[in-house]
This record gives structure tokens, C-alpha cells and sequence, in this order.
């Protein structure tokens, strides 16, 4: 145990966790242009989640897996960040009278 909390919190959190990874998943295969602050959120949620279980459970390949999860999300949540940023203003619209 490296993290001292109630077995049961860090399975609810575990779960919540897996919920997390298992919606990301569903909705980029159910979207055909996802929103990519909701997938690499969701994704990133759910990586810290297991980590904290993973804390209390112990399983070292598994908390390898799950750091490097939540880096890659983490980049892609930058990365749709700094790509929001770089896009043009939509075009004022002018009505007429």
C-alpha cells in the first residue's frame, strides 16, 4: 500500500475510473468528429482515478500503464488547447436593415 485510504473509496474510485476510460472509448467509436477536450478528459479523469486505486492495490505494470495514459492524455488535452488557440475567429456577421 503506498497510498492510505479504505480499500473500499479506492475500489469506488478504481471503478469510477475504468467508467471513465470505457465512456472515452465508446464515444470516439460512436462519434464521428469527437470533441477532443471531452475525449483526452475523460481519458486523463480515468487515468488518475486507477492510479489512486492502483495506489492502495498495488500492481506496478498496471501503474505503469496507467501513468503513461494519462501523459498521453495530458498531451492531447494540450495539444487541443494550443490548436483552439491557433484558429482563426469565425468571420463577423453583418445583418442588414
Amino acid at each position: 500500500m503506498i497510498l492510505d485510504l479504505p480499500e473500499s473509496l479506492s475500489n469506488i474510485l478504481g471503478f469510477i475510473g475504468t467508467a471513465c476510460c470505457i465512456l472515452a472509448y465508446a464515444y470516439i467509436t460512436y462519434e464521428d468528429e469527437p470533441n477532443r477536450y471531452l475525449q483526452h478528459g475523460l481519458n486523463f479523469a480515468g487515468a488518475v482515478l486507477l492510479l489512486i486505486s492502483l495506489m492502495v492495490n498495488v500492481n506496478l505494470p498496471s501503474i505503469a500503464m496507467e501513468a503513461l495514459w494519462a501523459v498521453i492524455a495530458g498531451w492531447g488535452l494540450v495539444k487541443a488547447l494550443l490548436s483552439r488557440r491557433r484558429q482563426p475567429a469565425p468571420p463577423e456577421r453583418t445583418t442588414l436593415h
